[in-house]
């Protein structure tokens, strides 16, 4: 039997500490056979929130990421880049080569004040979002990706 290569994927975000983690985790985890998924900041706050991870262990994720910079992949080339805010779409990095280009914006978490359930209501909202609308994408799309995926 030949193994399948997998579609790869940078999910990016300006901090890289919500979203894109959130995304990340869940590419792997329920897309693992078809994508393998990584995410970086354009400028990467050096932690993971902490009620990001909380919401992806409510989903059985036991996500051990990192806050990475968009520099640690200068040069490799991946089959999509996923911008998930508003600022990373602006700011993507124009080295990231040939793959396709797709903006699914969602909005920050980490900016909701509140009580401690609000906050964890903010993040459930945005997982379960992320998990429909970026799973979904990428679930739909077929290989090779440069015949089937929208450029932005």
């Amino acid at each position: 039997m030949i193994p399948m290569t997998k579609n790869t994927v940078l999910i990016l975000c300006t901090g890289n500490s919500c979203r894109s983690q959130m995304a990340e985790a869940m590419v792997n985890r329920f897309l693992g056979e078809s994508w393998q998924a990584v995410s970086a900041g354009t400028q990467p706050s050096g932690y993971v929130h902490p009620l990001a991870l909380q919401a992806l262990a409510e989903i059985g994720i036991q996500h051990t990421g990192r806050s990475k910079s968009t520099e640690e992949f200068r040069g490799r080339v991946f089959d999509l880049v996923v911008t998930v805010c508003d600022d990373a779409a602006e700011n993507c990095p124009v080295w990231l080569g040939p793959g396709k280009r797709v903006h699914i914006g969602f909005s920050d978490p980490a900016k909701v004040e509140g009580s401690l359930e609000e906050k964890l209501a903010a993040f459930w909202l945005v997982r379960d979002q992320i998990r429909k609308q970026v799973l979904e994408y990428l679930a739909g799309s077929v290989s090779p990706l440069s015949e089937s995926l929208h450029s932005s």
